[in-house]
């Protein structure tokens, strides 16, 4: 635990959110060697598509002078992270616009091999203590069990107490040359992730049967985010 507690303290990157802002929503994106250059381009593309969709474009433009705060960042082995968008106050649409434009453009770097999702989560947390937001929400993509690194459940133990959520996006197997199982296929990977990933208050799991589901299943968890936040703001 002590080791835990140190790396989360190392973890940190550059950028820092606006105070005031409402929600601080950090994307975590699995590049490790499950996925594939396809899949890779449908992940980045199908969150670009996600944040232009009109419903989570007019959730994110409703305060701008109490605006969301973005962060991307890429993991895959527990040092190997890359950090594509620092915290971005979306206060406009060209900031939005923005975003999405790095997005696109982000090319695949070499990845070593490995998952260590619990790695991506510590990183994902020091990035939120970076903010001073109403909300703190972490997002993690991945299409697999954690392999290297620390154990999820321990990132979870380590977090005990802090004010954040943890939100999950699985993502299933390519769709087969005959037939079609992958529903059945994809609950024990969900499981997996809503027992030992996701955190905090509302956490909860998205799927998205295979990488090219990934834009529609995105939409609807930032729609869902998003809504808990304006239901937030109204209690």
């Amino acid at each position: 635990m002590i080791r835990l507690a140190v790396l989360l303290c190392a973890l940190v990157a550059a950028g820092s959110a606006q105070a005031a802002c409402r929600q601080a929503l950090a994307l975590a994106l699995d590049v490790s060697g499950s996925v594939d250059a396809r899949e890779y381009r449908q992940q980045l593309d199908g969150l670009a598509l996600a944040l232009d969709a009109g419903p989570v474009r007019q959730a994110l433009m409703q305060q701008p002078d109490r605006p969301v705060a973005l962060s991307v960042y890429e993991w895959s082995s527990p040092d190997d992270v890359t950090l594509l968008v620092p915290w971005t106050p979306v206060t406009s649409e060209p900031v939005l616009d923005g975003i999405i434009a790095t997005l696109r453009s982000t090319t695949r770097a070499p990845r070593t091999p490995g998952t260590g999702l619990g790695s991506a989560m510590l990183y994902g947390a020091a990035l939120l203590e970076q903010t001073d937001c109403t909300l703190r929400t972490l997002d993690v993509s991945g299409d697999g069990r954690s392999n290297l690194g620390p154990r999820p459940r321990d990132v979870k133990a380590l977090l005990a107490g802090r004010d954040i959520t943890i939100n999950a996006l699985v993502i299933g197997e390519d769709a087969p040359a005959t037939g079609d199982d992958r529903q059945s296929g994809i609950g024990p990977l969900s499981s997996y992730f809503r027992a030992e990933v996701i955190f905090g208050r509302d956490a909860f799991v998205e799927t998205a049967l295979g990488f090219e589901h990934y834009a529609q299943a995105m939409q609807r968890k930032l729609e869902r985010e998003l809504l808990t936040l304006v239901i937030g703001r109204l209690e």
